[in-house]
Order: C-alpha cells, then sequence, then structure tokens
C-alpha cells in the first residue's frame, strides 16, 4: 500500500500483549534483554557470536570505519560446519531437517546426517568441476532440495554462490553471471508452477550465450522436459554427484569472506550484488530466528514460505534455521494449485507451528475467502510471521483471527536484502504488538528516523528510516562498485549512517510503523523492482520512445506498476502493442515486473531541464491531488495525461 493509504488506516490504539499461554513457554519474556544489549551492544553480539563452532576466537568484536564494518575480526568457522555438521556430531542426525513438497504432490523427507551427505558429495562434485575458494557459482533453481544444497556446498569449500530467482528472465540471469564472472551455472530442467513446467534450461541457455566465464553447467532433472544438453560444458546433476564421496572437511572460513551474492534492484538499471560475509551474518540469522519465531528445535515445524532466490530464503530457509537445528517445510509451488486450499493443506499435514509469509499472500487468502483455511485443521500453529513490505492492519487481524485462532502472536519483521537479518520486529513472548506495525529494533540494533535535513525526529513524527550504528549481517558492500555503496547508503546523511529507503513513523508510544519506499525502488508483492530497470526494458522495444515508471498503491500486492509510455512516430498505439510492451517486460525481467497499467502518451511531464517528473505521474496513477506543476516545461502535458487516465481501464 501507498504510505497515505497506511497512515489513513493506522489504529494507534489496538494493542495486543503476548498471549499469556505463548507467553508461558516462551524464551523471552521481558525486556531485560534489549537492557543488557543497549548497554554493551557489542559484547551482546559476541554472546551471540559465541552460540556458533568458531575453530578460531575472534581478536576484535568490531572494526567500525564508516561505512565498512568488520565483525568478530580474526576469527575462523563454517557456515556449511555450523548448519551441518555440529548437529550431527551432537546426536541429532535422525532429525527432519526439511519436509520438502513438490507443487504435483511429491515429496521428500531429508534429515541433518542425510542433507550432511549430501552437501558433502556436492562439495566434491564442485571440486572435480574445478570450483573452489573464492570462486563465485550462479545458482537458477526452483524451489527444489538441492538449493540449499549447493549454497551449503559452496559455504563448506569457501566459494561463493549467487543465487538467482527462478522467475528472472534470461537476460536478468546473464547480467548477474558476468557482473561476478561466475564460474559454474547450477541449473534444471524445468521448475513446475501452477501446473506447468517453466523451461530453467532453455532460460539459462539464452543466457549462456553470452556468459564468457562460465565453464560448466550442473543441470537438476526434475520436470523431465526435452532440453539440449551441450557436450563438455552440460552435466547432469545425478551423473556428477551421487557417486562422490560423502567426505568433504569444511574449509577454514575468515568471519569476513565473502559468504553470498544476492543482487537486487537499484535506483539505476544495474542491479546490485549485495555482499554478505560470514560470521557476523550466520551470528545474526541465527539469533533474529530463534527468538523471533520462539524457536523450540526439539518439537516446532517451521515454515518460510518465502522463495530462496530471494534473501528472506537465504536467511530463513536455509542459514537461520539449519544453525538452529530446527526443521522447516519446503514447498515448491504456488499458494492456489491446485486449489485455493493447498497452504492450509500443508500445514495441517506437517503440523507447521511457525508460518512465516508475505502481506501480498495473506491479502489473497482474504480475497480467496475463509472456507478454505477452514477446511483444515491449524491447530499446530503457534506463532504467524510477515515479510516483505508493511502489512495492512485489516490482513494482520485476518491472520490473528482467521489463521492463528487468536491465539497466536504476530510478528510483523522489517528488514531488507542489504541489512541480511530482520531489524525491527516483536519479541513474541515479550512485546505488545499493534496491528501494522513492525513494533521496535530488536536487542542489538538501533534505529530512528530523521527529516530531510538529517535532524532526528522526535516522538511522534515521521521521516525516513535510518541505521544509526553497524550490526553483524549489514552488507558489506556492493560488488566491484565500492562508490555505488557508498553513494547509495551512506551518503544521504554521512557515511556512520545507514539510508534505509523507506519511510516510517513512530507513534506516542514510540512503535515503528513502516511507510514503504521513498526511492525509485517500487515494492511489489513484496519484490523490489527498479523503475528504471522497467523503463529501460521498454525502451528496449522498436515501438517506444520513451517510458516513465511509477509504482500506485494496489491493495493486493502493495504496489502495481502503472507505465507511461510514448511511441515512436508512425507506431500504431492500441490494445495489442500495449500487451505486447507488457509481456516484452516480463521476458526481459521478470513477469513479477510485468506493468499492472500501461498508458500510452503524446508527451511526458518535464521540467525545462528535461527531468521527468515521476512525482506527477504518480499523483495520477493514484488519482490524487496533482502537485506542484509551475516546474514544467509544458503543464497541459499533465491535464491530457490525467484526461486519458482515467478514460482507460486500470489493469493490463
Amino acid at each position: 500500500m501507498g504510505s497515505d493509504a497506511i497512515e489513513g488506516l493506522l489504529d494507534e490504539s489496538r494493542t495486543f500483549p503476548p498471549p499469556v499461554e505463548f507467553k508461558k513457554g516462551s524464551l523471552q519474556t521481558s525486556a531485560e534483554i534489549y537492557d543488557e544489549a543497549e548497554a554493551d551492544f557489542e559484547g551482546f553480539w559476541a554472546r551471540e557470536a559465541a552460540e556458533l563452532d568458531w575453530y578460531q576466537e575472534w581478536d576484535t568484536i568490531l572494526d567500525w570505519q564508516p561505512p565498512y564494518a568488520k565483525w568478530f575480526v580474526g576469527g575462523k568457522l563454517n557456515v556449511s560446519h555450523n548448519c551441518l555438521d555440529r548437529h550431527v556430531e551432537a546426536g541429532h542426525g535422525d532429525q527432519v531437517a526439511y519436509h520438502w513438497e513438490g507443487e504435483p504432490g511429491d515429496t521428500r523427507t531429508i534429515t541433518y546426517a542425510q542433507l550432511l551427505d549430501d552437501v558433502q558429495r556436492t562439495a566434491n562434485a564442485l571440486k572435480e568441476l574445478g570450483v573452489g575458494r573464492g570462486d563465485r557459482v550462479a545458482v537458477y533453481l526452483g524451489m527444489v532440495p538441492e538449493l540449499p544444497t549447493i549454497m551449503l556446498a559452496c559455504a563448506r569449500i569457501g566459494a561463493i554462490h549467487s543465487v538467482v530467482f527462478g522467475g528472472f528472465s534470461a537476460a536478468a540471469l546473464r547480467d548477474r553471471i558476468n557482473d561476478s564472472e561466475c564460474k559454474l551455472l547450477v541449473t534444471a530442467d524445468g521448475a513446475w508452477r501452477r501446473g506447468s513446467v517453466f523451461s530453467l534450461k532453455d532460460n539459462a541457455d539464452e543466457a549462456l550465450a553470452d556468459t564468457p566465464s562460465i565453464e560448466h553447467v550442473l543441470v537438476v532433472k526434475r520436470t523431465e522436459n526435452d532440453v539440449e544438453m551441450t557436450d563438455g560444458r552440460d552435466l547432469w546433476w545425478h551423473d556428477v554427484v551421487p557417486g562422490q564421496d560423502a567426505d568433504c572437511p569444511p574449509e577454514h572460513m575468515d568471519s569476513e569472506d565473502l559468504l553470498y551474492l544476492l543482487y537486487t534492484s537499484g535506483t539505476t538499471g544495474k542491479p546490485k550484488g549485495i555482499m554478505h560475509t560470514t560470521g557476523g551474518y550466520l551470528t545474526q540469522v541465527a539469533f533474529t530466528h530463534k527468538y523471533v519465531f520462539d524457536l523450540k528445535p526439539d518439537s516446532d515445524v517451521f515454515w518460510c514460505a518465502a522463495d530462496i532466490g530471494w534473501v528472506t530464503g537465504h536467511s530463513y530457509i536455509v542459514y537461520g534455521p539449519l544453525a538452529n537445528r530446527a526443521t522447516s517445510v519446503m514447498y515448491e509451488g504456488t499458494p492456489n494449485h491446485p486449489a485455493e486450499d493447498r497452504f492450509w493443506a500443508i500445514v495441517a499435514k506437517y503440523g507447521v507451528t511457525q508460518l512465516y509469509t508475505a502481506p501480498t499472500a495473506i491479502r489473497a487468502f482474504m480475497k480467496w475467502g475463509d472456507e478454505h483455511p477452514a477446511k483444515h485443521d491449524l491447530s499446530s500453529l503457534r506463532l504467524l510471521g510477515t515479510v516483505g513490505e508493511p502489512i495492512n492492519p485489516e490482513a494482520w487481524m485476518w491472520y490473528r483471527e482467521v489463521i492463528g485462532g487468536d491465539r497466536c502472536p504476530v510478528v510483523d519483521t522489517w528488514w531488507q536484502t542489504e541489512t541480511g537479518g530482520m531489524m525491527i520486529a516483536p519479541l513474541p513472548g515479550a512485546t505488545t504488538t499493534k496491528p501494522g506495525s513492525a513494533t521496535f529494533p530488536l536487542p542489538g540494533i538501533s534505529a530512528t528516523i530523521y527529516d530531510d535535513r538529517g535532524n532526528e525526529v522526535g516522538v511522534p513524527g515521521g521521516g525516513y528510516l535510518v541505521l544509526d550504528r553497524p550490526w553483524p549481517s549489514m552488507l558489506r558492500g556492493i560488488w566491484g562498485d565500492e562508490q555505488r555503496f557508498k553513494d547509495t547508503y551512506w551518503s544521504r546523511y554521512g557515511e556512520g549512517i545507514y539510508f534505509a529507503g523507506d519511510g516510517a513513523k513512530r507513534d506516542a508510544d514510540g512503535y515503528f510503523w513502516l511507510l514503504g519506499r521513498v526511492d525509485d525502488v517500487m515494492n511489489v508483492s513484496g519484490h523490489r523492482i527498479s523503475t528504471t530497470e522497467v523503463e529501460s526494458a521498454l525502451v528496449s522495444h522498436p515501438a517506444v520512445a520513451e517510458a516513465a515508471v511509477v509504482g500506485r498503491a494496489d491493495a493486493q500486492t502493495g504496489q502495481a506498476i502503472a507505465a507511461f509510455v510514448t511511441t515512436r512516430g508512425g507506431v500504431e498505439e492500441n490494445e495489442d502493442l500495449a500487451k505486447e510492451l507488457r509481456d516484452h517486460v516480463a521476458k526481459m525481467i521478470s513477469p513479477i515486473a510485468k506493468p499492472a497499467s500501461l498508458l500510452f502518451t503524446g508527451d511526458l511531464p518535464k521540467t525545462r531541464s528535461g527531468k521527468i517528473m515521476r512525482r506527477l505521474l504518480k499523483d495520477i496513477a493514484e488519482d490524487k491531488q496533482l502537485g506542484d506543476t509551475t516546474t514544467l516545461a509544458d503543464a497541459s502535458v499533465v491535464d491530457s495525461i490525467k484526461n486519458r487516465y482515467l478514460d482507460s481501464p486500470h489493469d493490463g
């Protein structure tokens, strides 16, 4: 939802203390942990880091040279060992790591011992293919068990994985491979999506036509569709991995060694390769996963319903849960295939205790109707979480009442690809929640709100969310672009203040309410899409002369993409062309980036210097009172566009 829509719905008086039954057995039931962390935040994080296995202790907890942070300097550990070996060595090898369910209904149950064997075989296969410490491995898979397996195998030998969401196009995959010069690509023949096969290998082959750094492609057989295999380059997973030795000692990695790259949209067309390192990242995702979800590893069944192609899946399907010896559910497909009760059937089937999903999904469940969850026994649930975008209070209440039966606390979490782990969220046994509010920064985290001039905004008050102290899982840079790292995150208020790019307010009680993006990145169904990326895709079509894109408030997806297009001379503007352009964006970037509405315009509103005034287009798209038009070269353009927009359908 747009910030105005959210603000109009906020009811700051509604509060929900932790449910009595839940609080009785909760890991944290008081605010003392906040005071302890605030008194010595470095010491607090060091105590959390000590929960992990280290081959060598660190010398320095934090080396902060703004905007560069190093955590647990001199310490050595291995993420794969911490997620697998130590649990098996402690006698938990028979515990289920993943209950995996394919969209067609096939299932696999994978124990910690089995996963450790699979990871070691995969790590040895990587070595055989010439992948070593510091090499980059691109991963382009659906939600299959081989995905966490390859990530952990990379971590085991010190290779750096770059997971690309399986819904992205060939062009998006190519650009990400080339930016970090990946040596190996891991993909599959296809992935199941709404009952159909999406051919990942065909997309990969298209990308690989222009990726000179790739030496081999390892292909998982999942959907049995016919694919081309290039001799000398392409190898089937089942021919290479199972025959390997199930013994591969983990590398001793420095705390600051790179664990993975994950690309995220930026305000320029080129995606940013966010860099996350080893010790600090694992410390924070393990801590937040344990305490925000109140994890009991011997009895809980945890389900993060995100895709591992996004940071939520990295941190809360793979690294956090496995570090904490959780039993997780992993699901391949969509929430409404073959029917709109699929999610709830999975919850009941596996006895899910914690469910973590996006507000977009929750709003879809609401729309589909209460009768679908009502068909299933959801009594195993004891905690509900939301992630990806601000949640509107109505969806929050529906989630609590209909899914949680008024007995489950709701933890609304704010964080980003760049932060690595959760930053603002309740501790469910200690925090009184408010519908729609992410509540307070977690212990050890410092966040506040600034105005345009860099002054801290008092309580109550609103402005721009900033983080004014380093945190362990913070990004360490943008791959190959140090200046962009500084300019994007650390230039607005100085090198010691991280600018999150989100609007926020605090109410009279100090609760944080997130109000959505304030820059040129749109948040569509929890996915961050750059306006420039979509505009570049539109302009790459031969019919388009110029394009401007904005995110408009949408009750279902948070934001929807509205495109305004000026065609080249002689081009016939019609519904067929509009559909062609929307499909073109889907092919160039992803179906997620397809504009929900596309309007042909004779011109775009520009300042006298030629800058497109997207703010005015956003006002038009959201049917608001138009803002200041005095700086426009031709103010009549706006009225013309507005009249056209009001006369047009708003869905493509």
